[in-house]
């Protein structure tokens, strides 16, 4: 079903991805593009289990706007493994005007398709979702 505000449909692979994250742990994020021409939110790519934080940001391109899953996996203060997933919103300000747009109006509905996000972030430059933010939202 086509988002309402902005056309975009949702691939099937994107929920399925993303459940596969959640509940096999088979991926340790994925990165979404939204496809002008096909109007939709496709799966762009999916970082295998052992791939860490800085080969995740290094994929965020730098004038283009993307949606990213990451399983963040973290010890709390008392030596327990904890694991948080997040959904980050990248629009860089070097991106169209257009794609910032069209990806602004997507992000709720495109959000809600992938049941089990605890934490989301909005990041404008590579510092908003540097290894310390994640850190301190994951806690």
């Amino acid at each position: 079903m086509a988002n309402a505000a902005s056309g975009m449909a949702v691939h099937d692979d994107c929920k399925l991805k993303f459940m596969d994250l959640k509940a096999k742990r088979t991926f340790r994020f994925i990165i979404y593009k939204i496809e002008e021409k096909q109007k939709q939110v496709m799966v762009e790519k999916l970082g295998e289990p052992a791939e860490t934080y800085d080969d995740f940001a290094a994929c965020l391109p730098a004038d283009e706007c993307r949606y990213a899953v990451f399983d963040f996996d973290f010890m709390t203060a008392e030596n327990v493994p904890k694991s948080r997933i997040f959904f980050i919103a990248w629009s860089p300000d070097t991106a169209r005007v257009r794609s910032k747009m069209i990806y602004a109006s997507s992000k709720d509905r495109f959000k809600r398709e992938l049941d089990g996000i605890q934490i989301e972030l909005q990041a404008t430059d590579p510092t908003e979702v540097g290894l310390d933010v994640i850190r301190s939202r994951a806690n």
